[in-house]
């Protein structure tokens, strides 16, 4: 069994449907859980937001938190995740945002900037949010696909937590 195998019968196992908010990956996390039969029941919908405006027009990311930390960052990934999660029903949400080359002078090329909501129901008001930022070398299409599976095997390891009652 493979680790996106793994991660959907994870998903199944613990009835997590996800939806994303996805800037860097533009689709990628999404589009590799839907390569697993199956994955229908466990996905509800994928936001592709390249632009610092369809984040804010989309996700409802504020423009305070861009104004204040760059688009590659652990802020503008949570209200990513947080925005997406209050736009689907779904119990989790995965955001993503980053850069795969040296188009910013502050960021080194391959950083990622991750958050993962959970959320106990539609109308939960306090979901539990993790964030986390990484590094990955590479081509563009090689650091694309290692930051979309870090993104779904984030879902399992923040789960497990979350379960566990460990808000971070």
């Amino acid at each position: 069994m493979n680790t996106l195998e793994r991660v959907a019968l994870y998903m199944k196992d613990h009835d997590l449907t996800m939806v994303t908010g996805e800037s860097c990956t533009a689709g990628l996390i999404s589009a590799m859980l839907a390569d697993v039969p199956g994955a229908g029941a466990l996905l509800d919908c994928a936001f592709v937001v390249y632009s610092a405006e369809a984040k804010r027009r989309c996700l409802g990311v504020s423009s305070a938190t861009l104004a204040a930390n760059n688009l590659t960052s652990e802020a503008v990934a949570r209200e990513m995740a947080l925005g997406a999660a209050r736009k689907s029903p779904a119990n989790v949400a995965v955001s993503n945002t980053g850069v795969v080359d040296g188009t910013d002078d502050r960021i080194p090329p391959g950083t990622q900037c991750y958050a993962w909501v959970f959320k106990s129901g539609n109308a939960d008001a306090n979901p539990v949010v993790y964030c986390a930022t990484e590094r990955f070398s590479g081509g563009r299409s090689a650091i694309r696909k290692a930051s979309a599976l870090y993104a779904l095997e984030g879902i399992v390891k923040y789960h497990e937590l979350y379960k566990a009652g460990d808000y971070g």
